[in-house]
């Protein structure tokens, strides 16, 4: 069997400080609007419930669309393991 390098691919640390401070500002601004916001008070709690609703299915939708991705890189391997396999125990010289 061949030796097949698996790459690993890793965001950087400064990546990852900034994804987590654009969150962070981003829910502060949307927060402090919709407190300073001259509305009533049912009217900010519904448009702060629909930041909330928004958030976690944004959570949501990020988690599905990685766990598919890995689904699909889980069978490409094993697919290429298999090839590895019938190729490793291929003997071309052998009569049929």
């Amino acid at each position: 069997m061949s030796e097949t390098t698996s790459v690993k691919q890793q965001t950087t640390g400064a990546y990852f400080g900034q994804a987590v401070a654009s969150f962070g500002i981003a829910m502060a601004a949307v927060t402090l609007g919709i407190y300073f916001l001259d509305a009533d008070a049912w009217v900010r709690a519904f448009l702060a419930v629909g930041v909330l609703y928004l958030v976690t299915s944004c959570f949501t939708l990020a988690k599905v669309v990685r766990d598919k991705q890995e689904a699909g890189q889980l069978v490409s391997r094993v697919d290429q393991a298999r090839l590895e396999k019938i190729l490793a125990e291929h003997d071309p010289f052998q009569k049929l």
